[in-house]
C-alpha cells in the first residue's frame, strides 16, 4: 500500500496545477494512464479565455457564458471562474508560459483572439498549439519537484470508499485501487485527498477530436463509488473536424473562425448566416446543427470552412500547425476551403462538484473537463475549459487543505490488497475491440446531434446488453487496460443516454426531435443521476 498526503488522476492542466500546488503542503501522487503528456489539454488548440483587455470586462465575459449555456449555467460558478480567472493566469505566465503578443503603437500587448460566442477578443493562445505549451510548462514543474510522484502508465480500476470496506462511518473515500501496465499488477493507493482530472469522455463517439484517452474513466470510476452525476446529456459536438480519409480526430480550431473563417456548403454559399445571425460565429451548439442539417439536406459528405481571403502570411504565423497539418492533406489552406465535419469534443456535465470541486463523496474532488461546476450550462462557451481548469485546481487544493483532519488520516486504516481471484488472461481480444466498436458507432448513430425518443431507447436497450456481456468479461478475465476502458466507456454511454431520456424538451446541446422546444417551466435545473 503506497500512502500519499494527496492524489489527483489525471495530467492535464487541472491535474497538474492541482499537484503543484498541492506539493507545498505534502506528498503528491500523479497517477496518468499513458505517458504525463497524454491529455485532452495538449490537444487544445484554442487558449484560455481571459479578460485581459481593457475593451473587454467581467461582465461580459459572464454574459457571454451565460448565453451559451442557454439557461443552465450556475451563476456562482460563472462568476467565480471568470473574475479569478487573471490571477491564475498569470500564475501560469509566471511558470513560463509565454503568450502570443503582437506590436501596438510601439509597444508589445497580448494578441487576443477571438471564438463563436464571444463578443469580446479575449482568448490568450500560443499559436495553434496552446494546450501543448502549458501542458510541457506543467509537466516541466511537475518533474522538478521532489515532493510529487509522477506514476506513468498506472490506470485506476476503482475508488476505495468507506462504504465499500464495511466501515461503520460516514462515507468517505479512501483511495484507490491502480493497475500498474507495466507490471499487471494492482497497486493499493491510500489517501484522504483524491482529486480526479481524468477529462472528458469523447471516445464514446465513432468520431471525436479526442485523443484516445479520453474514455470517461473518472466519470465511470465516480458512479460506481456512489457520487452525483449531472448533466451529461450535453456533449458538445466541435463543427470543425477536418474530413479526410487519412486524418485521424484532426480539430480545425475555433479561432480560424475568429479570424474571418466563413462555413460554406458545397455551392458555396455562408449556410449557416441563414439560422443565425452571428453567422460561423455563432455557438457551438447552433453551428454544429446547422452543418449537420446541411449535410443531411444536401446529402454531403461533409462542408468547406473558407479562410482563403487571408494572406498566407497571416495564416503560417497564427495556425502554423493547422496549416501544415493540411498541406500534408494535399489542402492548402491559403487558397483551398478547408473539408470539415462536426465531431465530439466536450464532455459539460460530469461528476456533480461545488464550486471547489467538491462532490457529494466526502474526500473526493473533481475537477476540469470530468467535473460539472455548473459554469458550462447545457453549452460550453469557446476556451472557457482551461480557465476552468485553473481556477479549480488552486480552489481544490485550498479547500483540501483548509479542511478539519481527515475523518480517517492516512496510516490509521489499512486498505486491503486487491484480489485477482481465479482469473485467466484474455484470450479473444477480438470481443474487446467488437464492443468497443460497437458502443462507440451506436451512439454516433443514435445519440448524436440530433436525437429522438426511438433513438435513444434502442440505444439504452442495446447498452444494457452490453454492459452485462463486459461485466461478465470484467469479473472472469485477467484486468488490462483495454478491457478497464471498455468497461469505462459502456457505463459513460448509458450515463448520457439516460441523462438524454429524461430531459424531454431540446435545450444547448441536447436537440430532439420529438421535444423540439426548450420548457423552463420543468427542465430549467440540473439531470441528476445516482446509482440509488
Amino acid at each position: 500500500m503506497k500512502q500519499f498526503d494527496f492524489a489527483v488522476i489525471g495530467s492535464g492542466i487541472a491535474g497538474l496545477t492541482f499537484a503543484l500546488k498541492a506539493s507545498a503542503h505534502g506528498r503528491v501522487a500523479i497517477i496518468t494512464k499513458r505517458k504525463g503528456v497524454d491529455s485532452n489539454t495538449a490537444w487544445a488548440q484554442g487558449g484560455v479565455a481571459c479578460v485581459t483587455s481593457d475593451e473587454d470586462s467581467f461582465a461580459l465575459h459572464i454574459r457571454d457564458t451565460l448565453e451559451a449555456g442557454a439557461g443552465l449555467c450556475d451563476i456562482q460558478a460563472v462568476e467565480t471562474i471568470v473574475k479569478e480567472g487573471p490571477e491564475r493566469v498569470q500564475e501560469l505566465m509566471e511558470l513560463g508560459l509565454h503568450f502570443d503578443e503582437r506590436d501596438v503603437a510601439g509597444h508589445r500587448e497580448l494578441d487576443l483572439g477571438r471564438e463563436g460566442g464571444h463578443s469580446k477578443r479575449r482568448v490568450l493562445h500560443v499559436h495553434d498549439m496552446t494546450g501543448a505549451e502549458i501542458e510541457n510548462i506543467l509537466l516541466a514543474a511537475v518533474r522538478r519537484s521532489p515532493r510529487i510522484e509522477l506514476l506513468e502508465n498506472h490506470m485506476a480500476v476503482d475508488l476505495i470508499t468507506a462504504a465499500k470496506l464495511g466501515f461503520a462511518t460516514r462515507d468517505h473515500c479512501l483511495g484507490a485501487y491502480v493497475l500498474d501496465e507495466s507490471t499487471g499488477t494492482v497497486e493499493t493507493i491510500r489517501t484522504d485527498r483524491l482529486v480526479l482530472a481524468t477529462g472528458g469522455c469523447g471516445k464514446v463517439y465513432l468520431y471525436t477530436t479526442n485523443p484516445d484517452i479520453a474514455t470517461g474513466d473518472g466519470v465511470a470510476m465516480a458512479w460506481r463509488a456512489g457520487a452525483v452525476i449531472a448533466d451529461m446529456e450535453f456533449v458538445q459536438f466541435h463543427p470543425t473536424c477536418l474530413f479526410h480519409a487519412e486524418a485521424k480526430s484532426f480539430l480545425i480550431s475555433e479561432a480560424v473562425r475568429g479570424e474571418g473563417g466563413i462555413l460554406r456548403n458545397n455551392k458555396g454559399e455562408d449556410f449557416v448566416r441563414l439560422v443565425h445571425p452571428l453567422g460561423s460565429l455563432a455557438p457551438r451548439d447552433v453551428v454544429a446543427r446547422a452543418i449537420d442539417a446541411e449535410m443531411k439536406r444536401t446529402g454531403a459528405k461533409c462542408v468547406y470552412l473558407d479562410i482563403t481571403q487571408q494572406p498566407r502570411e497571416f495564416l503560417l504565423e497564427r495556425f502554423p500547425h493547422i496549416y501544415e497539418t493540411c498541406l500534408r492533406y494535399g489542402i492548402d489552406m491559403a487558397k483551398d476551403p478547408i473539408p470539415v465535419v462536426p465531431a465530439a469534443h466536450y464532455q459539460c456535465g460530469g461528476i456533480k462538484t461545488d464550486i471547489n470541486g467538491a462532490t457529494s463523496l466526502s474526500g473526493l474532488y473533481a475537477i476540469g473537463e470530468v467535473g460539472c461546476t455548473g459554469l458550462h450550462g447545457a453549452n460550453r462557451l469557446a476556451s472557457n475549459s482551461l480557465l476552468e481548469g485553473l481556477v479549480l485546481a488552486h480552489r481544490a487544493c485550498a479547500a483540501l487543505v483548509a479542511k478539519d483532519p481527515p475523518a480517517h488520516p492516512a496510516g490509521a486504516v489499512s486498505l486491503p490488497e486487491w484480489r485477482a481471484g481465479e482469473v485467466q488472461n484474455v484470450d479473444e481480444l477480438v470481443v474487446i475491440y467488437h464492443n468497443w466498436d460497437e458502443i462507440r458507432r451506436l451512439m454516433w448513430d443514435y445519440v448524436g446531434i440530433v436525437r429522438t425518443d426511438k433513438r435513444l431507447q434502442r440505444a439504452s436497450a442495446r447498452l444494457r446488453n452490453l454492459q452485462r456481456e463486459i461485466q461478465e468479461f470484467y469479473w472472469n478475465f485477467r484486468i488490462t487496460v483495454d478491457l478497464l476502458e471498455l468497461r469505462n466507456l459502456a457505463t459513460v454511454a448509458a450515463l448520457i443516454v439516460d441523462s438524454a431520456l429524461s430531459r424531454k424538451e431540446s435545450r444547448g446541446l441536447h436537440f430532439t426531435l420529438d421535444h423540439p422546444q426548450p420548457n423552463d417551466a420543468e427542465f430549467r435545473r440540473d439531470t441528476l443521476l445516482t446509482r440509488s
